[in-house]
């Protein structure tokens, strides 16, 4: 479906549009603040909010399946691979919820902050936090596998993060993209090191695929002009 877009609103609603056509085909109500971030998976729709909760819906017949509570602050960040939720929030905590119950199975406890980014695959979640760490979990398990962290960590908020069967791509507030091993969790190389990196230069966002890195750049107070780079990234494993 892809002329279908689910965007949350600031006025606590869900809404599906015909991207095509721009007619509104439903509207989920429930959340009773923001909601911050929407995973949909062809089926069903996850919600996040500033509620603190994350919701399960049936976006057919606009029916919440399941609302899941335990967080204690704003909800920031979802996961979601039909099976599996996966919330990040203000709290510093992720939750794992069983989506056909709506049962907590883990807290993952350990970054020290928000939790702004997270990627889910075949039940290994890497998260990125406001703590400045990347953090590899085993979501069967509850189990922190490595903290991407050491003398060549980011020095800010980790803005953007995706990883492959072997490496993880990092970008930070601190103007860098840093390269790691998923396996091990060591840092390989920065990718990009801005030099207003530290004075206010951020790297926004990244992507990956096994030939190219492109980064949205830009800055908080004018030191680093707007821009998109893009960078020949040849390491054939980069590939999902």
């Amino acid at each position: 479906m892809t002329n279908r877009l689910w965007p949350g609103s600031r006025d606590a609603t869900l809404r599906l549009w015909d991207v095509d056509s721009g007619e509104c085909l439903h509207v989920l109500t429930g959340h009773v603040a923001a909601v911050r971030c929407v995973q949909y998976d062809g089926r069903r729709v996850v919600s996040g909010g500033y509620d603190f909760m994350v919701k399960v819906w049936d976006p057919e017949t606009e029916t919440c399946l399941h609302t899941l509570q335990g967080h204690t602050n704003r909800v920031y960040s979802l996961q979601f691979d039909s099976t599996y939720v996966v919330s990040g929030s203000l709290d510093t905590s992720i939750r794992v919820w069983d989506v056909v119950t709506g049962g907590c199975v883990h807290t993952l406890t350990g970054h020290q902050s928000l939790t702004s980014g997270m990627e889910l695959k075949n039940n290994i979640l890497v998260s990125g936090n406001a703590d400045s760490t990347v953090r590899v979990w085993d979501i069967r398990t509850g189990q922190c596998l490595h903290t991407l962290q050491g003398p060549h960590k980011h020095q800010s908020a980790v803005t953007c993060l995706q990883f492959s069967r072997s490496l993880v791509v990092s970008s930070s507030d601190d103007g860098t993209v840093k390269l790691w091993s998923l396996a091990t969790g060591e840092w390989i190389r920065d990718l990009v090191a801005l030099q207003s990196g530290g004075s206010g230069g951020v790297v926004w966002r990244i992507r990956a695929s096994n030939t190219r890195l492109i980064a949205a750049v830009g800055s908080r107070n004018g030191t680093e002009e707007t821009k998109l780079l893009v960078l020949d990234f040849d390491l054939t494993d980069t590939q999902k």
